[in-house]
């Protein structure tokens, strides 16, 4: 069977972008601030488009403004959170006053999913790589577990796939995406487990098993959790990529939704469970 086109273009794309974006995780820093702030801020107006399409009008003013700092204060903790957030809402409804565009109650709630799902958890990625940052001698840590997340969504949703497409008799979850079965979920599942397993042994020594067993069950299960939500949202949106931007794949929403679902559940669990 010829290779599609299409497939050609992913695969020159992935040969592209992944060496660069592993570059970013394990330098950390500001190149890494950055990466993850235009991540948040092209994931949110990707969300804002899609919401568009439902006649719910984001306000974008305020949410880049709030995506931005929310990202930004993850690094530089210049603003409490209740601060930022209590002005984010006051400043939405203030213009919401005047902007007479549709459904108040939806342009508001839209905004702030938009704030919350991606700047929010846009955020929990900064946090997980200056997790080790008490010492330069173990700073790239936090930079070998976003490699390790990144790595273990793609082998998941690989799985997911080249086992689900040919062996799937079970739907997962038909209503939202139809091609998903319940076997491909499970060997996701099983792969990442799998995954993180062989990556302790790589680059991932100085966690300990249960540190690997959380990580690979939370990509397991949440990463493909992600994955449906933003197959909720495009359903709703009726469209099938969250943008055309990356030639291939789609947008930046939809190669990073797993990553995003899945880095705030992470960091909470070392920030609450994990000594650095």
């Amino acid at each position: 069977m010829p290779i599609r086109k299409n497939t050609i273009t992913r695969i020159v794309v992935s040969l592209i972008a992944a060496p660069i974006i592993l570059f970013l995780c394990y330098f950390g820093k500001l190149p890494f601030l950055f990466f993850v702030t235009a991540l948040g801020l092209i994931s949110f107006y990707e969300f804002s488009s899609m919401a568009a399409k439902k006649n719910n009008h984001v306000d974008k003013f305020v949410g880049y403004i709030t995506v931005t700092i929310l990202i930004l204060n993850s690094y530089y903790n210049f603003i409490e959170f209740e601060v930022l957030i209590y002005s984010a809402v006051i400043l939405l409804f203030f213009i919401e006053l005047f902007r007479k565009k549709n459904s108040a109650i939806n342009n508001a709630g839209s905004t702030l999913i938009g704030v919350f799902y991606i700047g929010f958890f846009a955020s929990s990625l900064v946090k997980i790589r200056e997790f080790y940052n008490i010492s330069t001698f173990i700073y790239d840590r936090g930079g070998l577990i976003i490699i390790s997340l990144l790595i273990t969504i793609w082998i998941c949703d690989s799985a997911a796939f080249f086992i689900g497409s040919p062996f799937g008799k079970h739907k997962l979850y038909p209503r939202i995406s139809p091609n998903k079965s319940w076997e491909g979920a499970i060997a996701g599942f099983v792969f990442s487990v799998i995954t993180v397993i062989a990556l302790k042994s790589i680059i991932l020594d100085f966690l300990s098993w249960q540190d690997i067993l959380v990580m690979g069950i939370v990509v397991g299960v949440f990463g493909q959790i992600g994955d449906l939500i933003e197959s909720l949202i495009k359903r709703d949106a009726n469209v099938k990529d969250s943008s055309a931007l990356i030639p291939g794949h789609g947008g930046l929403f939809d190669r990073f939704d797993s990553l995003l679902f899945t880095a705030p559940i992470i960091y909470l669990y070392f920030h609450l469970l994990v000594q650095a």
